[in-house]
């Protein structure tokens, strides 16, 4: 397991980096997308306030980072969460585990196999849940696990793996929603998407965009409530999330 190797030599990286983000229209099977590519310490993710309660919302994010003298310049929810806002899996933020891996199974996008997890440290990579679940058993690596990785946010189902689309995808699908994901390319570089205004997409098409974008993996975040907000010049209102990715200056 190749990524093993990765994520052990993944430095803990010191805070969110400053970021200049660009966001792009890329076409694909006839729909719109918004994409947005971040290098790894660019990437934030936050959860909570310091009492413990759930952000949940982008313009309570703003306010946090704007007390501190910092602006947000890209927000994203970062996956599907249970109610009051409790990431349905992993949940790794700043080096400290908040949410534990999820292997249940279930219904619904979470639970559909193989699911799988965004890790972020010096590097990005995407994996499916049991191999993140065997990299955790491996004890000889529990020291390195927590000195390694910054960032991790579980969800599912993974869009690619390796390079081929879900096996339960079927092109051709009606299964067309507002949709966003996360992949990581051959560049290293971690790409956001989401659908344009108005558009939707079936998860066939949707894991094509990301083929298209140079990702071998790539992650669904979730559906219609989902939404990114690129270079904010006030405070913006949105749908109700749990973990959001954050990217401040």
């Amino acid at each position: 397991m190749k990524w093993i190797g990765t994520l052990v030599g993944m430095w803990l990286a010191a805070g969110i980096a400053m970021a200049e983000v660009q966001e792009e229209r890329v076409t694909h099977a006839g729909v719109e997308f918004r994409v947005v590519k971040l290098q790894p310490q660019q990437v934030g993710l936050v959860w909570r306030e310091a009492n413990g309660q759930p952000y949940r919302t982008f313009d309570r994010v703003q306010a946090r980072f704007e007390k501190e003298g910092k602006k947000v310049k890209f927000l994203m929810n970062a996956g599907i969460f249970e109610p009051g806002g409790i990431p349905s899996g992993l949940h790794l933020e700043e080096g400290k585990q908040l949410r534990p891996l999820n292997s249940a199974r279930g219904e619904g996008n979470f639970y559909l196999r193989p699911n799988g997890v965004l890790l972020i440290g010096r590097t990005a990579s995407i994996r499916s849940t049991e191999d993140f679940a065997s990299f955790e058993r491996s004890m000889d690596l529990q020291a390195a696990y927590k000195n390694s990785l910054r960032i991790g946010i579980q969800s599912g189902p993974m869009l690619l793996i390796d390079g081929k689309r879900h096996p339960a995808f079927k092109e051709g699908s009606s299964n067309k929603l507002h949709r966003n994901g996360v992949g990581v390319d051959g560049q290293g570089r971690v790409i956001f998407a989401i659908t344009a205004p108005g558009q939707m997409v079936n998860l066939w098409d949707f894991a094509g965009l990301f083929a298209q974008l140079g990702c071998r993996n790539a992650l669904f975040l979730d559906g219609t409530i989902s939404a990114m907000a690129v270079n904010p010049t006030q405070p913006t209102e949105s749908n109700s999330f749990g973990a959001m990715f954050v990217v401040v200056e």
